[in-house]
């Protein structure tokens, strides 16, 4: 049996519009333009989206767990009004000095990930609009793509020689990549 191709997206910036004070309620949670669409038409040929996100705001005060369930909640429903639905969504709730493995750039999400779902990380891209959403992919060998909606215009100035395919937004992204696997 075919094993399903997975796409590791980070949420701020790449699924949805990104705020420098938090998205901190499912309000504030808008999807940029043709995100909906992108993970619609991964799915309609035959990729799983899995969300792979830093959530600082938690550590920091600004929400709580429940109040991230109901943030999901609402990217859940509205995917899921497109036909289209997100496999799992892996948080990391800790601060920047909270030393845990789990916060991009460390792999330890991704990891649990692969472990949970038996993929080899190294046929997967990690789609994500920071630097640290790269290096996590890079540390498990899987394929980086850079948007450049949220933080990733910022972040390709910042770092002219990523080593990272580069796409204007998640739904071109998505083009490319089932033009590149076309089987």
């Amino acid at each position: 049996m075919l094993q399903p191709r997975y796409v590791l997206l980070d949420r701020d910036g790449v699924i949805n519009e990104d705020s420098d004070a938090f998205i901190k309620s499912p309000e504030e949670w808008l999807p940029i333009p043709g995100s909906i669409e992108a993970i619609a038409l991964l799915n309609s040929h035959g990729y799983k989206v899995v969300v792979v996100t830093n959530q600082s705001g938690i550590a920091r005060g600004f929400f709580d767990e429940n109040t991230l369930v109901s943030i999901h909640t609402k990217m859940n429903e509205l995917i899921k009004q497109q036909g289209a639905e997100i496999t799992a969504v892996y948080f990391c709730p800790h601060g920047p000095d909270d030393q845990c493995d789990c916060r991009k750039p460390k792999a330890g999400l991704l990891l649990q990930f692969a472990q949970d779902f038996n993929v080899d990380l190294t046929t997967t891209s990690v789609i994500g609009d920071s630097l640290r959403d790269l290096q996590a992919g890079e540390l498990v060998g899987a394929e980086p793509i850079l948007v450049k909606t949220g933080k990733g215009h910022q972040t390709l100035i910042n770092n002219p020689n990523l080593n990272a395919l580069v796409f204007e937004n998640l739904y071109d992204a998505a083009k490319s990549l089932i033009a590149r696997h076309q089987t």
